[in-house]
């Protein structure tokens, strides 16, 4: 594990063909030593974080059903290293995403989120979930999407701001996906709580949250009036006149959806006198 951790090139290659994976994996089931499970959670958590080749030889090794197992452990070290292994796998695509949600990975990961679960171990979880909606071709089955929507409800009105990011972005990952997503997103009733984001005093919740308003309105106008109903259109004098130019450029693409829906939203972009602050942006 130090040799793993160690420098900037670890020497990943060179061990998995030296057949460390399976003592590796074999030493994760060794409840009697906790410490040990822990160490070779964390060496294959190091070996998992490299290439796609070297995700798929610790997915090989079987320790998928091993660090699910983790999930399970009372050592909350043991538990966390898991939830990162974990993560780095689902993290390769939607082939690996599948092959851990398929083992059930789903319900303990969410049955960390707790007021009492430390913060950095959270933002781990958190993370994790981000990853589990990243992928789009194929997006996650629908019944992981209802699961994990719930959670997402939770986190959102979460102060520290890695789990916020973590989670508009997994909303953004979760409406890119088409239509049927988008009402997923909606029907959780979560919409509300995601406009105010716009207006975020950090430009990293704002980017996120911009992304994720802006799919749902790609849908259908119905779903777009969802959006237009939270009073999104007020935070756009700001967005449109923002330092950031990303963010302009995003704020103006928000835009162009909503005016490409019926007449009462192309109106509402009027009223909200945007159209002025548009034909400035031409200017820059």
């Amino acid at each position: 594990r130090k040799l793993l951790s160690s420098d900037r090139n670890p020497p990943i290659d060179d061990l998995i063909k030296s057949g460390i994976l399976p003592i590796l994996v074999h030493c994760l089931e060794r409840d009697d030593n906790p410490s040990l499970q822990f160490e070779a959670a964390w060496a294959l958590t190091n070996i998992a974080s490299g290439t796609s080749e070297q995700t798929q030889a610790v997915v090989q090794s079987n320790a998928v059903p091993l660090f699910l197992r983790l999930l399970h452990s009372p050592h909350q070290n043991v538990c966390e290293q898991a939830v990162w292994a974990l993560g780095n796998i689902i993290g390769d695509g939607p082939r690996c995403r599948d092959y851990v949600i398929t083992l059930g990975v789903v319900k303990p990961l969410l049955s960390f989120i707790s007021p009492s679960i430390p913060i950095t171990f959270l933002r781990n979880v958190t993370w994790v979930m981000v990853n589990l909606c990243r992928h789009k071709d194929p997006p996650p089955p629908m019944e992981t999407i209802q699961e994990i929507l719930p959670a997402l409800c939770v986190l959102i009105h979460h102060t520290d701001v890695n789990i916020l990011v973590d989670t508009v972005w997994a909303l953004s990952y979760l409406t890119d996906a088409g239509n049927e997503q988008i009402q997923m997103v909606i029907d959780s009733g979560i919409v509300p709580h995601l406009v105010p984001l716009l207006s975020h005093q950090e430009v990293k919740v704002q980017t996120a949250a911009l992304r994720a308003v802006g799919n749902i309105v790609t849908g259908t106008d119905e779903q777009t009036q969802v959006v237009l109903n939270c009073e999104a259109l007020s935070h756009f004098p700001a967005l449109l006149t923002h330092p950031k130019e990303k963010i302009n450029k995003e704020a103006v693409w928000f835009l162009s959806n909503i005016t490409a829906g019926n007449q009462q939203q192309v109106q509402a972009v009027i009223d909200a006198n945007l159209v002025p602050m548009i034909i400035h942006l031409l200017d820059k």
